[in-house]
């Protein structure tokens, strides 16, 4: 049962005659019995809330940052009117809109009721309750119950960096040959015979070739294709820092406070997915802190890209040191064949030292590594300003950060291992630029 703001504006004008009323006890009594009967009466003409029936229906996907629609509807089978409000319960992140909904359900009819949703994180959204509150005729009084009516929304990461991927694609048609600009390099394809031209590297002559032809020819070249890129991302404590700002689609920039790190590495792991699928490459994916959180292999070049932004989406970061002994025991025992592993991780020095330069010799040894990184602009803001004493400090706070990251770049290069380090908003494109680099050197 629940009282409404009528009852209270009764009970107020009911307190005025009581002021004036000869005897103030008979008039006070005699007020409270008329407003409980009252309110009784209408209770007892209210609709029942208990017997409704509720259906949902409406999108289960949605990427972060747009909206989508999840319908209710409810079905009254009683003998009374169900007129009042329906509240459709989600959790705050889901960013359900509008929080209350009028009804008026006739006896044996029903009425589909629409909450919009824009989710402000990634994951699965699950609806909470559905509390249903039926007014009586007088409107002083109404019944109220809530009902489970389960319904879940998967909010999965925008990939904004998809903007990216067509010159990213057309850097690539050139390594592919469908321009002039072939390439020669370790571990590349043989492509096809040319003749040769002033400037040409004399190693790419085919002498038989060319004595069958009595001109000189050479040979063209492409990059490998059916390469396998492990794309390995690190959930542990480092990854769940906000850096940047958080752009929406449409926007020039969102939430102040940004984005997590884990959030950018996962655009940057889509970018170079989509890159690497369109080259010919085998992609797979693990998402590992301590044990593994996700891992997918197999998936076909068409369905790449929604299977990974569905097994990214239920991925948050956890607050724990990543286990990089077992993330790097993990990846040997899911490549077992040499391949491009691309680890997004951080490079926070403590994290680095304790925990994956230690192992990372195993890994190098096996496969071709490249470990990138999002670097939080905010260091390098803290580093340029020097006005005050106190900024001073943080300016001092900021180049060690920045000395630090420096000097376990050059280490982690010095064990042969390709680095990205990179603010927030070019994270994905230098990553991409890294791989069409290695693509192009015969290194995959």
């Amino acid at each position: 049962m629940a009282l409404t703001g009528r009852a209270g504006l009764l009970a107020a004008l009911g307190a005025l005659v009581v002021l004036v009323a000869p005897d103030p006890p008979m008039a006070v009594l005699g007020l409270a019995l008329l407003l409980a009967a009252l309110v009784l009466l209408d209770l007892l003409f209210a609709g029942s809330v208990r017997g409704l029936r509720f259906q949902r229906d409406g999108e289960r996907l949605v990427r972060l940052g747009e909206s989508v629609t999840v319908g209710l509807v409810v079905e009254n089978p009683g003998r009374r009117r169900v007129r009042g409000v329906v509240r459709d319960a989600w959790p705050p992140s889901a960013g359900a809109a509008p929080r209350h909904l009028r009804v008026d359900v006739p006896p044996g009819q029903r009425r589909r009721l629409v909450t919009t949703l824009t989710p402000t994180r990634r994951g699965d959204r699950e609806a909470v309750t559905v509390t249903v509150r039926s007014l009586g005729p007088l409107g002083l009084a109404a019944r109220q119950g809530s009902h489970l009516v389960p319904w879940s929304v998967r909010v999965l990461p925008p990939f904004l960096s998809r903007k990216h991927l067509p010159a990213k694609l057309a850097r690539l048609r050139e390594l592919d040959g469908r321009h002039p600009a072939l390439v020669r390099g370790q571990g590349t394809e043989f492509d096809s015979l040319r003749e040769y031209v002033v400037g040409d590297d004399v190693r790419s002559i085919d002498w038989r070739a060319s004595a069958r032809r009595s001109d000189v020819v050479v040979r063209t070249w492409r990059p490998e294709r059916d390469r396998r890129v492990l794309i390995v991302l690190d959930t542990g404590r480092t990854s769940a820092g906000r850096v940047g700002v958080a752009p929406q689609p449409g926007q020039a920039s969102g939430q102040a406070f940004g984005w997590p790190r884990l959030d950018w590495s996962m655009d940057a792991a889509l970018l170079l997915a989509a890159l690497a699928a369109r080259a010919g490459d085998r992609v797979d994916f693990l998402a590992y802190d301590r044990t593994v959180r996700a891992w997918l292999s197999g998936a076909s070049r068409t369905d790449l890209l929604s299977s990974l932004v569905n097994a990214m989406a239920p991925i948050e970061a956890e607050l724990v040191e990543a286990d990089s002994p077992g993330m790097v025991a993990a990846v040997l025992a899911r490549a077992r064949r040499r391949c491009l592993v691309v680890l997004l991780t951080d490079l926070n020095a403590a994290a680095m030292e304790e925990g994956l330069l230690p192992v990372l010799p195993r890994l190098s040894s096996r496969h071709t590594v490249l470990v990138a990184a999002v670097a939080d602009p905010r260091v390098a803001a803290m580093a340029s300003e020097r006005d005050t004493a106190e900024q001073v400090y943080d300016a001092a706070a900021a180049e060690r950060l920045r000395g630090e990251r420096r000097r376990i770049t050059a280490r982690l290069r010095g064990q042969g291992v390709e680095v990205v380090d990179a603010l927030p908003e070019d994270i994905a494109p230098a990553l991409a630029d890294a791989y069409l680099a290695l693509k192009a050197a015969g290194r995959l």
